[in-house]
């Protein structure tokens, strides 16, 4: 026996050992992909020597003595620390991810080769000037020089999944910097999803007013300072179409889904509203949380001064930063630049669509998708003369698509001209409110609001993105999808740069955005019937009237607010018939339960606090109220609303329009009434919680429910990697709050942090050097670095680091200077 127990305990000891060999051994080998960000290198392609000084932060500071030198360096930098995003973004971007991901990658793959995102990226270099394409091929060259390193010097190729997927590295091109801001537009871009739900909705309905209860539009005229569906088809549509999309990739630009295409806060003030009479602008674009984040810090020297703020990997941009002269912030402007169309096949002839003028050919091509493992895949691809045609299988085109046609896709950063790109170049030097506007012109899609504030004092903001001219008799007012053969659906071109709203120096001292409705004008100036906040404006307001005069300081306190002005207007509406009205019930009873909710939820004032019980309660109370409203009239196509809105509540509950008919349960004998319907769906919510999170309500805690999740996008689901480059984060906020934090509704985990601000930053012309950012991770965006995520807990919990363009407090207490020699 012991001699058995003495084999047993060596063989076991070797198997130990034998683990630890093989984890240090891949840790060792993953770890040489972590650059060393003090060294020199040798390289090609630059005039003088180019230093990128890190700081404390690993915020690459590049000096040189030309601006194509320093585009080389941020290049170089971008490479270093966030290579595999680099690579997936442009690999996304033509298509070719089921090469190493097979087909669970095909639908995007699909997607993105009809909309030929990559053909139009590398066409529209052309339409560039000259020495955007110079500096777009130095940035490039800086790329390459890295990728040539690695290889030379055994640098781990480069990051640590490229050892588990060894696709070719093709050298990086200035169309691949213009791909990657197409994909940025793909995944801001969010009206056609709009469209398709609506037509959706209006075949579910019996009652037309539902549509615009359920999808109301946005109240009030606008704040900057402070048809039916079926019947355009001649019913040839079933009564109800149930959704068809297949399951979305991590990678899929709307994996997400409705109402998550882009967010953003920002507002600026002028000296006169501030307390050192320096002009403040505070910024905080949201998209889908990600590990690393999206962003990445960054600070050029050009030879008009230096630049520092955010940019994203694969463009030389600073796309929200400041120089010493102007500041920018940018905010989905949800102008609407997509339409989508019903086309009519030819029954005689499957190759020939209807237009105006009669039948006319589509043009078509093959393209053949590789996939790992598997068949290559032959897709076929059609255009007509409004864009693009979109199989039925992506976002749910089939379910509004009658028989004996096609859905098209018209979008405005469908052309080979598309010069956005441009615009952030040309930020970065401007430095004069009219120099910002000025180029604002080349930005094409998406339309974004572009706030400016200058070292002189003035602010502006300004719609940037071309805008669609429709003819007012458009038959659905570019809400639904509609007929592509009738002329006055179609686009007459897009609009003027002066059309656009703008608006500059206001008497107010205060202009603010948080995708909130700004203007209200008819076709064919309309800017849109969707936008993305109608609560968060009110909260803005709201703080940044209550000051005669702000600060840097009071920006961040209102950045970082975590108050929900949905939660203040909705409760005292949904539980007024509720409050104090019951005698006390017995203790451990569904009622006593119930009074106990109340009463915490009586003295609460809205603010979405981690720590808290009472935001989760009221999350999950109002999850389930709208579904309990809304499931007997649209059945399965209530999935589609699993995100409160506000609005529908209010309407509801006010009986606006009739629209308390919602509370009555349609199959039901009786008639209930919403203190009814509010009343059971709070008990549900309750059962729901006890279930999850014990009995306790006092122990209960939104920041268990509202964790913030950042997954790495290919590894993160997987059980041998996810602990390593997944981030998870207990954090305050909402989907209404300005510390914006909004849940998908999804079950298991309906009210995890999946949006938010990637990028914090507030910028100060009083004292410039005073201004600071953060993003929601870390530079670096390889696992095994500690620069991976480094930030996230400084943005967890409202912290920042200094933004300044001073080169000798850079240098100061920096962690490595990389120093590139020609």
């Amino acid at each position: 026996m012991g001699l058995v127990l003495r084999w047993l305990v060596r063989l076991v000891t070797a198997a130990i050992a034998l683990t630890v060999a093989v984890v240090l051994s891949a840790w060792w080998i993953g770890s040489r992909s972590i650059p060393d960000y003090d060294a020199e290198w040798p390289v090609d392609g630059i005039t003088r020597p180019v230093e990128i000084v890190r700081d404390t932060a690993a915020v690459p500071h590049i000096f040189g003595e030309t601006d194509a030198d320093l585009f080389y360096g941020l290049g170089f930098a971008h490479a270093q620390d966030r290579l595999w995003q680099m690579l997936m973004l442009r690999r996304t971007a033509q298509g070719r991810l089921s090469e190493l991901f097979g087909s669970a990658t095909l639908q995007i793959d699909d997607l993105l080769r009809r909309l030929d995102v990559y053909a139009l990226a590398t066409a529209s270099v052309d339409a560039l000037d000259p020495d955007i394409v110079a500096e777009l091929q130095a940035y490039s060259d800086g790329v390459n020089a890295w990728l040539r390193l690695i290889g030379s010097e055994a640098l781990g190729r480069g990051a640590p999944e490229l050892f588990l997927f060894t696709p070719e590295i093709a050298p990086w091109r200035p169309a691949d910097s213009v791909a990657v801001s197409f994909m940025m537009a793909l995944q801001l871009a969010g009206h056609h999803e709009e469209e398709v739900l609506r037509a959706r909705l209006s075949l579910a309905l019996e009652d037309p007013g539902g549509l615009r209860d359920l999808m109301p539009d946005a109240p009030g005229e606008g704040t900057a300072e402070l048809a039916a569906y079926r019947d355009l088809f001649d019913a040839t549509l079933p009564r109800f179409a149930q959704g068809q999309t297949g399951p979305r990739h991590p990678l899929h630009p709307h994996v997400l889904g409705r109402g998550r295409a882009g967010a953003s806060n920002v507002w600026a003030a002028t000296p006169e509203r501030a307390a050192a009479s320096g002009a403040l602008l505070a910024n905080d674009p949201h998209l889908g949380l990600s590990a690393p984040t999206i962003w990445y810090l960054a600070r050029l020297e050009l030879e008009t001064g230096g630049v520092i703020g955010a940019t994203i990997p694969g463009m030389p941009v600073v796309l929200a930063g400041r120089n010493d002269r102007l500041a920018w912030g940018i905010t989905s402007a949800y102008l609407d630049d997509i339409d989508l169309y019903i086309e009519e096949v030819n029954p005689a002839n499957t190759e020939q669509y209807r237009t105006p003028d009669g039948w006319a050919a589509f043009r078509t091509d093959r393209r053949v998708i590789e996939v790992a493992d598997g068949t290559p895949v032959t897709i076929t691809r059609r255009w007509t003369e409004n864009g693009p045609v979109i199989p039925g299988s992506h976002y749910d085109f089939a379910t509004v698509t009658p028989p004996g046609h096609v859905m098209s896709m018209a979008w405005t950063a469908l052309t080979e001209e598309n010069t956005s790109i441009q615009t952030g170049m040309r930020l970065m030097r401007a430095g004069t409110i009219e120099e910002g506007l000025e180029a604002g012109e080349d930005f094409v899609a998406p339309a974004q609001n572009l706030m400016l504030a200058s070292a002189d004092g003035r602010i502006a903001m300004q719609v940037i993105g071309h805008m669609p001219w429709r003819m007012t008799a458009h038959q659905t007012q570019a809400r639904m999808p509609s007929p592509g053969w009738i002329e006055d659906n179609r686009w007459q071109g897009v609009t003027q740069y002066f059309a656009n709203p703008r608006f500059v120096d206001p008497e107010s001292g205060i202009l603010g955005n948080t995708n909130n409705k700004m203007v209200d004008r008819d076709f064919p100036l309309h800017v849109s019937f969707h936008w993305g906040d109608t609560q968060r404006i009110t909260r803005l307001t709201r703080l940044m009237e209550a000051r005669e005069v702000h600060t840097r300081d009071s920006f961040i306190e209102a950045q970082l607010d975590t108050v929900s002005a949905a939660a203040r207007n909705i409760l005292p509406l949904v539980a007024r018939d509720l409050w104090f009205v019951d005698e006390t019930a017995p203790p451990g009873t569904p009622e006593r339960r119930r009074q106990r909710a109340l009463s915490l939820l009586a003295d609460w004032n809205g603010e979405m606090n981690e720590h808290l019980p009472e935001p989760l309660i009221y999350a999950a109370w109002m999850r389930e109220l709208q579904q309990r409203l809304i499931r007997d009239d649209i059945g399965p196509l209530a999935e589609e609303f699993l995100s409160f809105e506000p609005i529908f509540i209010e309407r509801v509950f006010r009986d606006i329009g009739g629209a308390s008919r919602w509370c009555d349960v349609v199959p039901s004998t009786a008639v209930e009434t919403c203190t009814d319907i509010a009343r059971l769906a709070l008990d549900d919510a309750l059962q729901w919680l006890e279930d999850r999170y014990g009995s306790d309500i006092e122990s209960w805690r939104w920041g268990t429910a509202h964790e913030a999740r950042h997954d790495h996008p290919v590894l993160g689901n997987t059980r041998l990697f996810s602990w390593i480059v997944n981030i998870r984060q207990s954090t305050s906020g909402g989907d209404f709050t300005l510390n914006r934090a909004a849940t998908p509704g999804t079950m298991p985990d309906p009210f995890l942090n999946t949006h938010s601000a990637g990028y914090r930053g507030v910028y100060d012309f009083a004292d410039p050097d005073s201004s600071v950012f953060v993003i929601a991770t870390g530079q670096s965006g390889n696992p095994l670095s500690r620069h991976y995520d480094d930030l996230g807990e400084l943005w967890r919990r409202g912290e920042y680091i200094p933004m300044s363009l001073d080169p000798e407090l850079a240098r100061a207490g920096n962690i490595g200077i990389t120093r590139l020699i020609p």
